[in-house]
This record gives structure tokens, C-alpha cells and sequence, in this order.
């Protein structure tokens, strides 16, 4: 069986299992797919910020969710791929799906209703940092070293930078920034779920992944209409960030991230992660023309910089 590869996407930890016979086809140069995955994950927090201009944050999550599902069920006919069966294995991906992606996106729904898209792009960083934290209590194996836990210490002090704290925090929402947080940590703790339930499940990457897509669109489907009720007026701007948001920051990355995982690795494909916030944050000030104080970028370099050191691993003793 092809080795095993868990990498880190604004869709949650995903398992990706490349193939074992077959390289995968390719029609563009990764450079220009990993460029392409960097923009549609950068761009995904400012299509929740117009999302949230007209609709619910539960409604934005729930549209989201639905077009990223279609995305990946129509690659799952194309390729002729099946769900995976077995309850516990059901049972466990919603587990998951709560976990990595309908907690999560409603929380930054949520958390963009009250800051700008680029504070949620930079929280977003921090779950590299959560992700460490929770594995070393929760994973046995992942033994800490002097420079991941300098990379933590720097990660977070990056925090504190971005949030302002020798001001007293003053001008920052607090709960709106508690969720963004809030939901960064989501994801590690889902993904330190889906290691100890679910690794070795024997199913493809994009059928475990259209699964827990659907299982989570179906969790918003019964909460949303208790908490919202139907829009009025169909806002079409807003509306197209809902689908492009799904279709191309959820449905579409997904599969270029598998590609890219299969094709170069993990590690480098992990890289996108830290080009999000820069382009977060640009997108934010050119386009919905919000504010950048000096704290913010330097603040979102060392917050870059901690989590890049916490996922320096040490070299195998010969």
C-alpha cells in the first residue's frame, strides 16, 4: 500500500494516499497549480467578508459547503470512485467533517462579521502552532525539539504582535478574533482525530475527503434553518463569493492540492500555507480597502516564521 501523507488546507487536514503504479497526469507545471492554489486559499477570506455583506455566516458556510460538494462529486463520477462504506467509518468522518470544515468555516464566518479579512487570514497561520501544542499532549510519537518549540514561543509572541497586545489590544473586536482563533485550533484537533480513527482506512484521498464534504454540508443543512431564516433578496455579488468560495476555495483546491501532494510531496506542497496570509492580507486592503497597521505584517512574518519552525522535524540518527 502507497504511504500515507497528511497535509494542512483551509478545507482541514486531509489523509492523501498517491498512487502506487500510476503518476498522476499532468497538464499544467505545478509551479503554476501551486500558484493557483496559493491565490484561491488567499482570496477564500475575502469572498466570506462579501458573503457575509448579504447573507448569513451559517447560510455562507452552508453555500460554501454545498458547491464544494458538487465539485468533488462530479471528479468522484468522473473517475468513477465510490463512497466509502461501513458505519464506523461513517461514523468517524462526521466526526471529522464537524471537526475540519463545519465548525470551522462558520466560525470565520462568524469572526468576519466583526474583523477584516486580512486578521482572519493571519489567525488562520496559527494552526500550525495549535497543531504542535495539541500534538505533543495527544501524540505520542511527536517528541518536542529546541527549535519547534522556539518556533512556538516565536509563533505566538507573532500573535501578540499582530493583535496589538502592548496596546492594550485597543480597536481589535475580541470575540470576533477569539472565533478566527477559535477555528484555526479546530483544525489540529480534527486532524489529531482523523490520525488516531482513521489512518489506514484503505479509501482514496478524494473519496474520504467528497464524504466528509458531504457529511458537513449536511450538518449545516439542519442547523441553518433553525438560527436564519431565508433571505429576502438574492444579493448576486455576494452570492457569486458563496459559489466561488465553494467551487473553486473548497471543491477545486482540494483536488489541485491532491495533485500537487502526489506529484512533489507533501512538504513542499504544505508550502502554500504560508503564502495565505500574505495574500489575505493584500487582497483585503487593495480590494475591500481595509485598514493595515504596521503590527500586522511584521506580526504575520514572525507568526510565519514560528510555524515554519515548528514543522522542522530532526534527522534520523544513523
Amino acid at each position: 500500500m502507497a504511504a500515507m501523507s497528511t497535509v494542512t488546507t483551509p478545507v482541514g487536514r486531509v489523509t492523501v494516499t498517491p498512487p502506487s503504479s500510476e503518476r498522476p497526469r499532468r497538464r499544467l507545471d505545478w509551479r503554476l497549480r501551486f500558484a493557483a492554489l496559493s491565490l484561491i486559499w488567499g482570496f477564500s477570506f475575502l469572498l466570506i467578508k462579501v458573503g457575509t455583506h448579504a447573507y448569513a455566516p451559517f447560510q455562507v458556510t452552508l453555500g460554501r459547503l454545498v458547491f464544494g460538494t458538487a465539485v468533488l462529486a462530479a471528479a468522484m463520477a468522473v473517475r468513477r470512485e465510490r463512497l466509502p462504506r461501513g458505519a464506523r467509518t461513517w461514523g468517524h468522518l462526521a466526526v471529522a467533517a464537524f471537526l475540519l470544515n463545519a465548525l470551522p468555516f462558520s466560525l470565520f464566518a462568524y469572526a468576519e462579521l466583526t474583523i477584516p479579512s486580512t486578521l482572519a487570514g493571519i489567525c488562520n497561520a496559527t494552526s500550525p502552532l495549535w497543531g504542535m501544542t495539541l500534538s505533543l499532549v495527544a501524540l505520542s510519537e511527536d517528541r518536542p525539539t529546541r527549535v519547534r518549540v522556539a518556533g512556538l514561543g516565536l509563533g505566538f509572541l507573532g500573535v501578540l504582535t499582530v493583535l496589538g497586545a502592548w496596546q492594550g489590544f485597543h480597536g481589535l473586536d475580541a470575540g470576533g478574533t477569539a472565533l478566527a482563533l477559535l477555528a484555526s485550533l479546530s483544525y489540529p484537533i480534527g486532524w489529531i482525530y482523523v490520525r488516531r480513527t482513521l489512518a489506514g482506512a484503505g479509501h482514496s484521498h478524494l473519496s474520504m475527503t467528497g464524504a466528509q464534504l458531504l457529511l458537513a454540508t449536511v450538518q449545516l443543512a439542519v442547523v441553518t434553518p433553525l438560527f436564519t431564516t431565508l433571505p429576502t433578496n438574492l444579493s448576486p455579488v455576494p452570492l457569486l463569493a458563496i459559489a466561488a468560495l465553494g467551487a473553486l476555495g473548497t471543491g477545486l483546491a482540494v483536488l489541485l492540492q491532491y495533485g500537487l501532494v502526489a506529484e512533489v510531496g507533501p512538504t513542499t506542497a504544505q508550502m502554500v500555507t504560508y503564502f495565505i496570509p500574505v495574500i489575505a492580507t493584500a487582497a483585503g486592503v487593495a480590494l475591500l480597502g481595509e485598514p493595515l497597521a504596521w503590527s500586522t505584517p511584521v506580526g504575520a512574518v514572525i507568526v510565519l516564521t514560528g510555524a515554519a519552525l515548528t514543522q522542522v522535524r530532526p534527522k534520523p540518527r544513523s
